[in-house]
């Protein structure tokens, strides 16, 4: 048996931390867009047992500790079914390490790919739950869309759609360490937050524009030394027309949204000619499910 699925990047359009919780993880407050940059995946499942992973880059790792062989396995454990061994070939066309979500939405995608073709009917409240244990991005994977993401990113809230607009996103030349990022940050001591009820209603009146004057990410602020591309990108955009933009995740990639697609496309090309890895989306992503 074979199945196909495409896995879709998520923007933060909204990154707030509002407290430490007692067993050392972050509540976290988020609105999360899902976009039209996406990994290809082709997963098999043949008599046998095991997952394997493929990926055509030699720093991703091919087993467990790869979060698509963690669905595959999770799927397989809540679902009973044995006897079977997955094959996972992912086309990886989402930046690695750059606050994107990549892994949670190879992950997502393969817990849907398996869904489908067991015919398991197991549907997006399932799955999510699934999810919930293979990785904190993974249940908003599942569907995408336009979220309201709370705790540990796992506490859902379906928001309408983000307002039509173009995206840019750019991933500057370096990684950004998570939990270096989390280990710099001190919740009672941030100084800056992004206005994540404004976003909410500004999405509810269709206001793009409102939306993306509101936008922020607490993660600037927690940045090491030395990551002033964040906010050369960050010039660049705005200079091209961008309402907004801002960095996604923990970095670095840096994301602007536009009204306007020419304008969109200036951008790209302008950072072009410093970064390579920018991406122009013409119309954020629906949810899935």
């Amino acid at each position: 048996m074979t199945g196909t699925g495409h896995a879709c990047a998520k923007i933060n359009i909204s990154l707030d931390i509002v407290s430490k919780m007692d067993d050392g993880y972050h509540n976290m407050r988020m609105v999360m867009q899902s976009v039209g940059l996406c990994d290809e995946l082709t997963v098999e499942c043949v008599p046998g047992k095991g997952v394997r992973v493929n990926s055509g880059l030699p720093f991703i790792p091919g087993d467990e500790r790869n979060i698509a062989a963690k669905a595959a396995l999770a799927f397989f454990a809540h679902t009973g079914i044995e006897n079977y061994r997955a094959r996972i070939k992912i086309k990886k066309n989402i930046p690695v390490c750059a606050g994107l979500g990549g892994g949670s939405a190879d992950g997502a995608c393969v817990l849907r790919i398996l869904d489908e073709m067991f015919e398991t009917g197991l549907g997006r409240d399932e799955l999510e739950k699934i999810g919930k244990n293979v990785g904190s991005d993974v249940p908003f994977c599942v569907s995408g869309g336009t979220r309201l993401a709370e705790g540990r990113g796992d506490i859902l809230t379906d928001l309408r759609p983000l307002p039509d607009c173009s995206v840019v996103i750019c991933k500057p030349p370096f990684s950004c360490s998570t939990p270096e990022l989390f280990g710099r940050i001190n919740c009672d001591k941030i100084r800056a937050r992004p206005d994540t009820e404004g976003i909410i209603a500004s999405i509810d009146k269709g206001d793009l524009s409102g939306v993306a004057r509101r936008m922020y990410n607490v993660f600037e602020d927690a940045l090491p030394r030395g990551a002033r591309d964040i906010s050369d990108i960050k010039y660049v955009m705005l200079d091209s027309g961008a309402l907004g933009a801002t960095m996604t995740g923990t970095g670095p990639a840096v994301f602007g949204l536009f009204d306007n697609v020419d304008d969109a496309r200036e951008a790209c090309e302008r950072l072009k000619a410093d970064y390579r890895e920018c991406f122009l989306i013409e119309s954020p992503a629906s949810a899935v499910f």
